[in-house]
């Protein structure tokens, strides 16, 4: 069965466009880019927000497939970081604290007394700076931020810079880089909400929103173990295999980690309202470190939409939007964050997220959108190149 036979790639465009003041009054802008007759997204200043990415679906339709907001107010007043680029650490910091070095750093907790996605006022409330890429077969855009010494209690001057780009395949690239005057940790994601049914954006210009919930898309994950964790969302022992448990996902539908009675059979699913987990992405021993490898796949049959995430980070937290995430609805959308993992900075066991003075701290994540051929409404995982469920 083939492919259906999207319209040809155009030219890439790019264009900037104010998008309204932050709260102090500073200029917001957003940045659209990408194939329009293929893959286009769109990143506001505010917060390095994906605040857009539009996907053709199996019959050519574009749509969007994130979670997004239509004014600059609605970010500012969310608090569910809808499409941001969190940091300086993502995820949780157990007791707002940690040792560097033999001296104790205290951070502002925001999260039943931990840390959560670098602070209350953390990458994502503010406004950085930015300029438009153009290359031969990629367009984008390339955001800058100085974070000062003690900002939201770390250590160390940071430099942060992120490069978001769309090619000619379809691929959309996040690209980190900083660099410190003092030792610190960094940890940075973007927390894009996915939906792939392509109507989940309430932008100006967009869709109405109407997404419903992501029971029905099918997701792989390229792990064979995860990091268990307490009530508070912190990990609380080593890596655990994902054999055995509803956790695991090999291409099974979303709704059978939703389900009521199945979360309150699993003590993991029933804390966290569904997965809010850190899987342990798995490597061969001949791949390079600094390339991306396969973390997830995503898929939607009704749409037929497919999302190829690969990155070169540890460790991918799933999070299944379990909460209220305003004006949407819980579990509407998943998160599919590459990081490394969560309270690294308290467990020496676990990959590190110290940055040095003339180190560079440098990290990449694809996701790359194909489709499902023309009249399949059935998906399997190991068709696409995951393994299959075990037995």
């Amino acid at each position: 069965m083939a492919l259906l036979a999207h319209p040809a790639p155009g030219p890439l465009t790019l264009r900037r466009e104010p998008f309204g003041p932050a709260p102090d009054g500073t200029p917001v802008y957003r940045w659209t880019f990408g194939d329009p007759a293929g893959v286009t997204a769109a990143v506001l200043t505010y917060g390095a927000i994906l605040q857009s990415c539009r996907v053709p679906d199996r019959d050519g339709v574009p749509g969007d497939v994130v979670l997004g907001l239509p004014e600059v107010a609605d970010y500012a007043a969310d608090e569910t970081y809808l499409g941001a680029l969190v940091g300086r650490y993502a995820n949780r910091i157990a007791g707002a604290r940690f040792v560097l070095d033999g001296t104790e750093y205290r951070l502002p907790a925001n999260d039943r007394g931990n840390t959560l996605h670098g602070g209350p006022d953390g990458f994502h409330r503010r406004v950085w700076t930015s300029a438009g890429i153009v290359g031969a077969d990629r367009v984008g855009v390339r955001l800058r931020l100085h974070s000062p010494d003690g900002d939201m209690g770390f250590p160390g001057a940071l430099d942060i810079e992120v490069a978001y780009t769309v090619d000619r395949s379809g691929t959309l690239a996040v690209d980190y880089q900083a660099r410190t005057d003092r030792p610190t940790v960094v940890n940075p994601t973007q927390h894009a909400y996915w939906n792939l049914s392509g109507s989940g954006n309430r932008s100006a210009d967009g869709g109405n929103g109407d997404n419903g919930d992501i029971g029905a898309h099918l997701l792989d994950v390229a792990a064979d173990t995860y990091l268990p964790v307490d009530a508070h969302g912190i990990p609380y022992g080593p890596e655990v295999p994902l054999h055995g448990t509803p956790l695991a996902r090999h291409g099974q539908p979303l709704r059978d980690v939703l389900d009521p009675d199945v979360r309150a059979r699993h003590p993991q699913l029933a804390a966290a309202g569904g997965l809010d987990h850190c899987f342990v992405l798995r490597r061969s021993g001949g791949e390079e470190p600094s390339a991306p490898r396969l973390a997830a796949r995503l898929a939607d049959p009704r749409s037929g939409r497919i999302l190829r995430v690969a990155t070169t980070e540890p460790g991918l937290q799933v999070y299944t939007a379990n909460g209220p995430t305003p004006p949407f609805g819980s579990h509407s959308a998943v998160c599919l964050e590459t990081q490394h993992f969560p309270d690294a900075p308290n467990r020496p066991t676990y990959p590190p997220t110290v940055l040095r003075p003339g180190e560079l701290h440098r990290s990449t994540t694809h996701y790359r959108f194909t489709h499902l051929p023309i009249g399949s409404r059935a998906y399997d995982g190991s068709s696409l190149g995951m393994p299959p469920a075990p037995d």
